[in-house]
């Protein structure tokens, strides 16, 4: 399941925009320009707190880079102005990103970000695409596999898996139930917090998800703004997965980094003041006023609650905004 994941998502995202109406989804930052700009600020906000460090400023996946767009403008105006770097793969999004971040400097991987002082890191909607594994409850616990016949790709049960690669109150789990696990959003997440536990700094993630240990199948494929079979032309739409923030906590703190969160999406943009960024651009744009409450309402309400915001700091730096 994982290669088949992870080699499907390399080709889509290699080869194609996917976001906005003509693509396949839309993301908060295409939304509206609030959701980048409050994130630029509670950046700025805990770099402002925790003393004003020389700090670089790092977003994993960033689209089309419409949030950091957004996120650098905010942050400018509250005097956080670092280099920024970008982690992305994608030649595609590399040369869009390119275009209105020049000054970006990119990574193929979290491995080679620099070294030298803190890190402040954003990651929206960036772990749901990275691949799992789905263990399958029939007599026995099972890998998920897929398995290919000419152009037919099909999910099969695998060889038993021990018990003890199991949560202990799912090992009991009713016949037909499905664990997920993410070895490579653990890898990246205990690499990015021990980076920030020894040099500063802190990591946003936002993601769909939840908390665990739980069971749920929750792999699923969208193409045009709709749901696609997920084994049916690999490589032509996207794949994602829901984020158990439980274990990307345990993760970040299992490296003596500070894990906060999660809290819901609506309930963090709402401490960081929507409410009154929204009512600012109503009166700046009144010919938009409807479509900003429109936009406001999709991110707090519509995505709020499927949505989840977690932190990671290093050691001894502030609580960030929206978690208190």
């Amino acid at each position: 399941m994982s290669q088949y994941m992870a080699a499907a998502n390399a080709h889509y995202y290699a080869t194609r925009d996917p976001l906005g109406a003509a693509g396949d989804f839309t993301t908060a930052p295409e939304i509206s320009q609030m959701f980048g700009e409050l994130v630029g600020l509670a950046c700025a906000d805990l770099w402002d707190r925790a003393g004003r460090p020389a700090a670089h400023w790092v977003e994993l996946g960033p689209g089309r880079g419409t949030l950091a767009v957004d996120a650098l403008r905010a942050m400018d105006k509250a005097g956080f102005a670092p280099p920024v770097h970008f982690v992305e793969t994608s030649p595609v999004l590399r040369a869009a990103q390119s275009a209105r971040v020049p000054a970006a400097q990119f990574h193929d991987s979290v491995e080679t970000l620099p070294g030298d002082a803190p890190l402040i890191v954003v990651a929206n909607e960036f772990f749901d695409a990275l691949p799992i594994r789905q263990l399958v409850r029939g007599g026995e616990w099972r890998e998920r596999l897929i398995a290919c016949q000419d152009t037919l790709f099909l999910p099969i049960a695998g060889k038993p898996v021990p018990d003890e690669v199991i949560p202990a109150p799912l090992r009991d789990a009713p016949p037909g139930s499905v664990l997920e696990v993410a070895p490579a959003t653990v890898s990246v997440i205990r690499t990015l917090a021990a980076r920030i536990a020894a040099q500063g700094g802190a990591l946003i993630a936002i993601d769909y998800g939840y908390e665990g240990p739980a069971t749920g199948d929750t792999l699923q494929a969208v193409k045009a703004h709709a749901y696609a079979n997920p084994f049916e032309a690999p490589g032509e739409h996207d794949l994602t997965a829901h984020v158990d923030f439980t274990t990307l906590a345990a993760a970040a703190q299992s490296t003596g980094a500070v894990a906060w969160g999660p809290v819901e999406q609506g309930e963090w943009l709402a401490k960081l003041g929507i409410d009154a960024r929204a009512a600012a651009l109503a009166r700046a744009t009144p010919d938009r006023a409807e479509a900003i409450v429109a936009e406001r309402s999709r991110l707090v309400r519509e995505m709020g609650a499927l949505f989840k915001v977690m932190a990671v700091t290093a050691p001894g730096w502030p609580t960030p905004a929206g978690f208190a």
